[in-house]
């Protein structure tokens, strides 16, 4: 059974994770914006370059050339897709609902990881991330076994995000309740939000939206 869902949350809510588990337990394929941008950027391919002369310029991409990316990735098909950075606004929502119909795909579920902002400032200033295989680690719930190596693939290059610090975080929480926050009523009304815990352990987490999506 194909299943289509949208992953919401602010930033460091644990989307990525969580997208990554559907992506090795169910056979899903992830359409994230930035990874899609930065994979146009580098194919050579016509939106490619639309794509590079955009962000060359230090603009913005548009919704259309997004829409276009999700586009071409529907068109390979796959054992149902994970929406993870897009929609980020109500205009977004409406175009991609409305490739979904054109594509004769339907959206089943999204996903609302709810956290508080208190113990979210804390999850993301304390986490850091292995650069060559992008497991992430924390401080305090998530530590390497052998500081400054990573668990999974041995390597020594952990880093930190410039802008995981409190500041900033902060600045990025408002932004996410003032443009995408607006979404969760959107998909309420239409029947299709399934909240979860996102401040609970990961598997936690990844058991709720099992349960979200089983239950469809």
């Amino acid at each position: 059974m194909t299943i289509n869902i949208i992953l919401l949350g602010p930033p460091g809510a644990g989307k990525g994770t969580q997208a990554r588990k559907l992506v090795d337990e169910r056979g899903m394929v992830q359409l994230s914006t930035g990874d899609m941008l930065r994979e146009a950027r580098s194919s050579g391919t016509e939106m490619g370059k639309r794509v590079a002369e955009v962000m060359d310029r230090g603009e913005l991409v548009t919704d259309e050339i997004v829409i276009g990316l999700i586009r071409e990735k529907l068109a390979e098909g796959g054992k149902g897709f994970i929406f993870d950075g897009f929609p980020r606004t109500l205009g977004q929502a409406d175009a991609l609902g409305a490739l979904l119909d054109e594509t004769g795909m339907s959206l089943d579920s999204v996903i609302e990881m709810r956290v508080d902002d208190e113990a979210l400032v804390n999850r993301i200033t304390k986490r850091f991330t292995c650069g060559n295989c992008g497991e992430v680690y924390h401080d305090e719930t998530k530590p390497t076994a052998k500081p400054g190596v990573c668990d999974v693939c041995g390597s020594t290059d952990l880093k930190r995000r410039a802008d995981d610090n409190e500041d900033s975080l902060r600045t990025r929480l408002l932004e996410y309740y003032k443009k995408t926050s607006p979404l969760i009523g959107y998909y309420h009304a239409k029947g299709k939000l399934a909240p979860v815990d996102g401040l609970g352990a990961m598997d936690d987490v990844a058991a709720e939206i099992a349960a979200a999506l089983d239950g469809k």
